[in-house]
């Protein structure tokens, strides 16, 4: 790996954090999208919307080809010129050639994230043409000198201050802050620009192969005087904007504004096709209209089984407004042309995997973008087998290649070191189970948290010890612990033990169990992460339990699906991959659900006033969200909503402790934020990790609240019960 991509990589994120005015305008920002975004969707069903987009996109992909000559066959029957670019290079030379050829000497652009792609303005400046961004934060980033640090809204890094500012040094005259000055002065300059212009260049939504048209959707009227006024139209479009049908483009335009920007309808749906008349008083010919299809890496990612349902994206920029990553650091360190999840994965195959590798560590893996992607992509997934990629090539560091490949495969001697690890933390710990500090070049760690202490019992050691008097068992259940529930929190397992044996569930820990892989395959180790689902497929089958439980949703969609997919194509381990995987429950949703368990613990608890914090993978990776609320409720707790309860709290496994740190303590100070401001005493979730990083935050912080797992609410409401 370049060092000096990655020193420059440091800069920007220490920039960016260095800048709270960016993350304030960006958090309200994310706000304000995500309570549109609900309105303009009620009363319709998100879920079948996606999956009939997905289903179009993959059909396109499956047939694009076909239709792909469909299309350019109805476009040129209609009058366009159409030219397919393999490279982006060879799109500039076409576009800077028909200039040329046209003697232009100014174009104006609108809505074209694809031009970006291809730096279609520097190829233009060097054959003498000027090239003038019509779209108000395009231009505003051109004038700046910048790049959009977002698709839908380039601009919006920037301050008014610093585009008066900048308009300022264009008008050579004070302008004032206002924004609906700053408006009219941007009208007033670029109108003179669409009546000079010889050329109008845009990108296009949708290319629509039934008809050979194109459809662009845009919120302000700059592209369609983009479009008609200059003789010559050019749309430089990437080839995986085709649909089949115009009954297909309108689907993707019912989606496209609700999921950009929270608007029911665009303001402008504007349909193109072929080659028009420009007026009764021109007598220089119809307008023209080129459309450059250009590849530059889309072919690539259709061949990759991995990676290319990242073609069904379009474009809606969504995945970057509820990143709380993008949130944190905005979209010109989180991206190098594109931005967002979707960026990382484009960025690879179009600017190639070496501009990507930076950004594909910066993901934290919350999912929120694979919960709002109106095409139904599993963008973590993808950037995770990208991070494999990366690893392969670059490798992953020696000291990660002998903890993964050498120590946690070897079940015993892994269990072995963190033992030993409790032995020689007592200097540190001096007994307590936090740790408030650490020492030399460990201290950055508990800088901005506090650490738990490795316990000196752990919970497989205590688990023999502990007596289940269940009579008759209504199941017969294994616990997988994970390594937190195991090794930090061994309380937490037993207090599970306590609630399944209330409910006449026999709990058995199988002791051959092993770490579940995540942190090896966020890290870009496969064979590590394979390794160890077969050792705990082996252990968590060997006795046929009825169920596998877990306090830790990352570990349970582990078992759930990640095993099945590392899995899926070797004949000896499919089958029980599957069958793990279907008997794979979290504790709280197995509670509720399958053991109808919330009259045995109706208000037998004092009354206290708990917030509930969403573990990521737990919302939306497993679905579960109702069922720990309504668990904390019949304990005849006061459940209080906080503010973005389902906001990444920053911890990550390694991203919060050697990946990103950063960047994992201001969100995780965001959510201390949120704790706070709710005014409860306790706050519950169903993560470890959470647990970890949360309370460390408040502990730091000295907030006096309380962190619990929901089942250890619910062992002490039987606590509660036995005492009365």
């Amino acid at each position: 790996m370049s060092k000096q991509r990655s020193k420059e990589y440091r800069q920007r994120v220490d920039q960016a954090l260095a800048t709270p005015k960016l993350q304030d305008a960006l958090h309200q920002f994310g706000d304000a999208f995500l309570l549109a975004r609900e309105k303009a969707f009620a009363g319709l069903d998100f879920e079948a919307l996606r999956r009939d987009i997905a289903a179009t996109k993959t059909y396109v992909r499956e047939n694009h080809p076909q239709l792909l000559k469909q299309f350019i066959a109805n476009a040129e029957r209609s009058g366009a010129t159409v030219y397919r670019a393999k490279t982006a290079a060879d799109a500039n030379r076409y576009i800077a050639d028909l200039a040329q050829e046209r003697g232009a000497k100014l174009v104006v652009k609108s809505k074209s994230m694809v031009s970006e792609e291809t730096h279609l303005n520097a190829a233009l400046e060097d054959s003498g043409i000027k090239a003038v961004e019509t779209d108000l934060g395009e231009w505003i980033v051109q004038l700046a000198g910048q790049r959009p640090s977002h698709m839908v809204m380039p601009a919006i890094h920037m301050f008014k201050e610093e585009v008066a500012e900048l308009f300022s040094k264009q008008t050579g005259q004070q302008e004032p802050t206002d924004i609906e000055h700053l408006v009219e002065v941007a009208r007033q300059q670029l109108r003179q620009s669409y009546l000079d212009a010889d050329i109008g260049i845009t990108g296009a939504n949708i290319a629509i192969a039934e008809t050979g048209g194109l459809a662009l959707v845009t919120n302000e009227g700059n592209a369609r005087l983009t479009t008609t006024l200059p003789k010559v139209h050019v749309a430089l479009v990437g080839i995986e904007k085709l649909v089949p049908t115009l009954d297909d483009a309108a689907k993707i335009i019912q989606v496209l504004p609700k999921n950009a920007t929270g608007q029911l309808l665009t303001s402008y749906v504007s349909w193109i096709r072929g080659s028009v008349p420009r007026s009764d008083s021109c007598t220089d010919g119809d307008k023209e209209l080129h459309i450059v299809l250009l590849d530059n890496g889309r072919s690539a990612l259709a061949e990759s089984p991995h990676c290319h349902d990242a073609l069904n994206c379009i474009r809606c920029g969504a995945c970057a407004n509820v990143c709380p990553v993008y949130q944190t650091v905005g979209g010109h360190v989180f991206g190098h042309v594109y931005i967002g999840a979707i960026g990382i994965i484009l960025t690879a195959f179009y600017h190639g995997l070496d501009n990507a590798a930076e950004l594909v560590k910066a993901c934290i893996g919350c999912r929120s973008c694979v919960a709002v992607c109106p095409s139904n992509i599993d963008l973590e997934e993808i950037i995770l087998h990208l991070r494999e990629t990366i690893g392969d090539e670059e490798g992953i560091g020696a000291g990660k290649a002998l903890v993964f490949r050498k120590v946690m495969k070897n079940r015993k001697l892994f269990h072995t070191m963190i033992r030993a690890a409790s032995m020689l933390q007592k200097p540190v710990t001096r007994g307590e189970p936090t740790i408030r500090h650490l020492p030399l070049f460990f201290s950055s760690l508990t800088e901005w948290r506090t650490l738990p202490a490795i316990a000196p019992k752990p919970l497989r050691d205590s688990f023999a010890q502990r007596v289940q008097k269940v009579a008759k068992p209504r199941y017969r259940v294994a616990l997988f612990a994970g390594c937190a529930n195991d090794f930090l929190y061994p309380e937490l397992g037993l207090d599970l033990i306590e609630v399944m044996n209330a409910l006449d569930v026999e709990v058995i820990y199988p002791l051959e169990q092993n770490c579940c892989g995540i942190p090896a395959i966020y890290s870009g180790e496969r064979e590590t992460a394979i390794e160890l689902a077969k050792q705990n497929i082996n252990a968590l089958l060997a006795e046929n339990p009825d169920y596998v439980l877990t306090t830790c949703p990352t570990c349970a969609m582990a078992l759930k699906h990640n095993f099945v997919e590392y899995l899926r194509d070797n004949p000896g381990w499919a089958q029980r991959a599957e069958q793990l995987s279907s008997i794979t429950v979290d504790a709280a949703s197995f509670v509720l659900d399958h053991l109808n368990g919330s009259s045995i613990f109706a208000e037998i608890a004092g009354a206290e006033k708990v917030a509930y914090h969403d573990s990521c993978h737990l919302k939306r990776g497993l679905k579960v969200w109702q069922q720990p609320r309504q668990l904390i409720q019949n304990l005849g707790h006061e459940l209080v909503e906080m503010a973005h309860s389902d906001r990444c709290c920053g911890f990550g496994g390694s991203y919060s402790l050697t990946s990103h740190p950063d960047i994992s303590k201001k969100i995780l100070h965001d959510k201390v934020d949120d704790i706070k401001a709710c005014a409860a005493t306790c706050v519950a979730m169903d993560c470890p990790g959470c647990m970890l990083q949360i309370r460390g935050g408040l502990e730091k912080a000295d907030v006096p609240v309380q962190v619990k797992h929901t089942i250890q609410l619910l062992a002490a409401g039987l606590k509660s019960r036995g005492e009365r």
